[in-house]
């Protein structure tokens, strides 16, 4: 049987199955392990993924959460067989690079979105550049995201975005509440593409950045998002139930 690190959220379910399958199958430190299994909700899928991401290590999500996407069903019993026959996703994160009002600069990596949102009570004004080319002077609105594919359901799809396909190499920018342009429905860009955005006004009208709804960074003037290929994260789901199948799926609720 394969070497199996349990990594539970803070929440009691979670904390109760993993001591439920560490029991049964053991429990090993991530260094050593040969997967990864995140016992909790999306969210702290995600920081499981962030934070084993140095080990080129296999991750394994059950639903121990409130929201699932990117989790498999809850089971103690028959995990190593799940495990064998387990099907392999690997998706590549964001790069977010922001520059603050103070000159700091803040670097993070997104698996789902990097966001920039209003700091106050006025609605932000952005600026939105692509592979160097100015292609809105100005978007006023709530916000905006640049979002995967393994994440066009999450935030990007609250906010009115497409849902994107796995595999289909193109990244969603989003608007969140545009006041102007009206009815703007935002872009589809190649995975290659970067994305600048400049805060317009920045001290009448804040905007903070982040990655996976971490990472805040406060008083933004510019932020720039790229694809980081070179990064993979490998996930593992159930037969039939990968990440192509649920965004397909998802289309049709």
């Amino acid at each position: 049987m394969k070497n199996i690190a349990f990594l539970a959220s803070r929440a009691e379910i979670a904390q109760a199955a993993r001591d439920a399958l560490a029991e049964q199958y053991g429990n090993h430190d991530p260094e050593n392990a040969d997967l990864v299994v995140a016992l909790g909700g999306d969210g702290f899928m995600l920081q499981t993924l962030h934070d084993t991401q140095h080990l080129n290590t296999p991750v394994y999500g059950m639903n121990c959460g409130t929201v699932g996407f990117l989790m498999n069903e809850f089971h103690v019993e028959g995990l190593p067989e799940r495990l064998d026959v387990a099907e392999e996703e690997v998706i590549s994160p964001l790069s977010m690079r922001a520059i603050a009002a103070d000159g700091s600069v803040h670097d993070a990596l997104a698996i789902n979105e990097v966001s920039l949102l209003r700091a106050g009570p006025q609605v932000a004004k952005l600026r939105i550049t692509v592979d160097g080319r100015v292609r809105m002077d100005e978007l006023v609105a709530d916000g905006a995201l640049v979002s995967t594919p393994a994440g066009s359901t999450a935030y990007n799809y609250s906010a009115h975005g497409p849902i994107v396909p796995v595999g289909s190499e193109v990244l969603a920018l989003t608007a969140m509440s545009a006041f102007r342009p009206r009815r703007w429905r935002g872009a589809l860009l190649p995975s290659t593409a970067e994305v600048r955005f400049d805060v317009l006004q920045p001290e009448k009208r804040p905007v903070m950045a982040e990655a996976d709804s971490r990472s805040a960074v406060k008083n933004v003037l510019s932020v720039i998002v790229r694809s980081a290929p070179d990064i993979r994260h490998r996930i593992l789901f159930d037969p039939g139930h990968g990440l192509e199948e649920r965004l397909i799926q998802e289309q049709f609720v």
